[in-house]
Parts: structure tokens; sequence; C-alpha cells
């Protein structure tokens, strides 16, 4: 059968007794990177979290800032490293449902952390939009006190800045953008 029998359909969760979760649609789930049924974490990544958008569907983080289940992932999963005993103890959830279809080794294509070498996990986490005159002007103006070698440089990054339209504050990384 094709995908569009599926629309409108659900699935029961395999881990979570009586959740039953929608069938949606997908611009980037194509038959070529997959089956084309995929689970969705609108918490952890871009396409994700516009169709949870796009569906008005919670974008519930599961993970926490050292990489482990949060106790709403469940007490089986809460404290355990989502890359490390995690994904065991999920395999084994699904195994004991009954759910689990096939098990093989998969070399996943995480971001990498330039400074660590380590994956890093995507997770959305509150931050806070400004669109004001004032930050841009103040941020110029911080700018143009900063010694930045090549001096050349400088014309580059204040015109980025006067193109920016909207600002991020943001404390999500304690070393700084590099």
């Amino acid at each position: 059968f094709s995908g569009t029998d599926l629309v409108d359909g659900s699935c029961a969760h395999p881990t979570i007794p009586g959740r039953v979760s929608p069938l949606l649609p997908a611009n980037h789930v194509t038959m070529t990177k997959g089956t084309g049924l995929v689970h969705t974490a609108p918490a952890h990544g871009m396409e994700d979290y516009s169709v949870a958008s796009h569906h008005q569907l919670p974008t519930d983080c599961l993970v926490d800032e050292s990489g482990c289940f949060t106790e709403a992932a469940g007490p089986e999963l809460q404290n355990k490293n989502v890359l490390e005993e995690g994904n065991e103890t999920v395999i084994k959830m699904l195994q004991a449902a009954g759910s689990l279809l096939k098990e093989e080794k998969y070399v996943h294509s995480y971001p990498y952390d330039w400074r660590t070498k380590k994956p890093m996990i995507i997770r959305a986490s509150k931050q806070w939009f400004v669109n004001t005159a004032d930050v841009k002007a103040a941020a110029q103006d911080v700018l143009k006190k900063v010694k930045v070698i090549p001096t050349s440089a400088v014309n580059r990054m204040l015109e980025m800045l006067d193109r920016r339209t909207f600002w991020c504050i943001s404390r999500q990384r304690c070393w700084g953008v590099p």
C-alpha cells in the first residue's frame, strides 16, 4: 500500500500503554531515507520541530543538559545517558513489549562538538528573541572597541550585525561562541 493510505492514521506507542500517536506527513521523510514511518522528536531537530509545530504537537524535551533522560521519559529511562545505556534500555523495553522488529548496528551521523570531539544531542531550550535597534546599536558599538585580527574583519562583522533582524540571547554554551 502507499503512504497516502496511512494519512489520518495512528499507532500505539510501543512502550507507553494507552498512548496513541498520530501518523503525520513530513516532506523531509523520503523513500531513500528509510521506510517513511519514523519517530518524531520535536525537541531534537529542526525538521521534527517544524512538523510538530505545524500539527500543534508538544515539543517536550526528555533529555537534560548532561545528555540523560529526564523523569518525564519514565522510570526505566530516567538518568540514563541517551547515547549509552539509554539506547540499550529502549531496546530491552521494545523487546519486552514485543515491538522490536529488527535490531542492527548503525552509525548515526550526529553532529560533533569541535572541542571535545564527542557527539552532540540537539535539544530544545528556552530562549529569548528580541528585535530592537537598541540591541543592534549596542552590539555594533561594543564591536568597535574590540581588537580584531585581522582588522579587515571588523567591517564584515559590522555589516553582518547590520543585516541581522532577530537576536537570540542564549546561555546554552558556557564556553562562548567559537
